[in-house]
């Protein structure tokens, strides 16, 4: 049924609206053969017999569920425990001590996938607050995708995936797992307390009331373009409190963006004002 299926230039010119419209991914010209490969397994899964039919079916208001299947089959969920070290290096040594002290922090993972940043930040700030049980702390995690969403609040990760994280902080935060969870880890119970989780789609107006001590979006810009980049990294920056931080990935740069975020260093930027 699906050997000769193509996706003609004009249905891959819909596609490309209708992803970059909803989620702000631009699948450029070169990517169409990723596109066909990441929405094949979604037609079989449907039974429909063209990409026509399945764009008509997900654009449906009827079937909104599919089409959060097909953001999920469609994003790029890559993601490591301790990704880009220097990132925790700077909040250990610039970012902690003041927060250590405060009543109330809050902190966003903008883009969490499957949780390992998400974590890893709770890592980080249990190892680095002191005074933890006095303090109101939450580490928010957000993703389009509803399936790294629900991996991340299991917890749940092989034995390969967990290698960055140092053996002590390794025994201290998660569990072994034994019998048919042999292989793999959990996330301890008083680490997954700090984390809240929920959906969000980025390029839509957040329905969030805090304000944050510091935001991390790394990693997700990459996809857009710059008008896109542009918006959402003002409104990231609305939602950062005066002297809040924004990191993004190493590979990312806010240069030749307008924006009131002040450079601190390579992929982090302040709210100054």
């Amino acid at each position: 049924m699906f050997e000769g299926l193509n996706l003609s230039d004009e249905e891959f010119q819909l596609y490309q609206k209708l992803i970059y419209d909803s989620v702000g991914i631009n699948f450029t010209d070169n990517k169409k053969q990723l596109l066909v490969s990441r929405l094949r397994k979604r037609l079989e899964m449907t039974g429909l017999s063209s990409y026509a039919a399945y764009r008509r079916y997900v654009t449906d208001p009827n079937n909104a569920e599919e089409f959060v299947q097909m953001i999920n089959a469609i994003s790029t969920n890559k993601t490591d425990f301790f990704r880009e070290p220097q990132h925790f290096d700077f909040l250990k040594h610039y970012v902690y001590p003041d927060l250590s002290k405060k009543k109330q922090v809050r902190i966003w993972s903008a883009a969490s996938s499957s949780g390992e940043e998400l974590y890893t930040l709770g890592i980080t700030v249990m190892e680095n607050f002191p005074n933890l049980v006095n303090q109101d702390i939450k580490i928010l995690g957000t993703d389009i995708s509803t399936k790294v969403l629900g991996e991340a609040e299991q917890g749940v990760y092989s034995e390969e995936s967990v290698g960055p994280i140092p053996g002590l902080m390794l025994r201290k935060y998660f569990l072994k797992g034994q019998g048919r969870w042999e292989g793999h880890y959990l996330v301890k119970d008083e680490l997954k307390k700090l984390i809240h989780f929920r959906r969000l789609n980025l390029m839509q107006p957040f329905p969030l009331s805090a304000a944050f001590d510091f935001i991390f979006c790394r990693n997700v810009m990459i996809y857009f373009d710059k008008p896109t980049r542009e918006d959402l990294v003002a409104r990231l920056a609305a939602q950062l409190l005066p002297g809040g931080y924004l990191f993004i990935g190493n590979a990312e740069s806010l240069s030749g963006l307008k924006t009131t975020l002040k450079y601190v260093q390579p992929a982090i930027y302040r709210k100054v004002y």
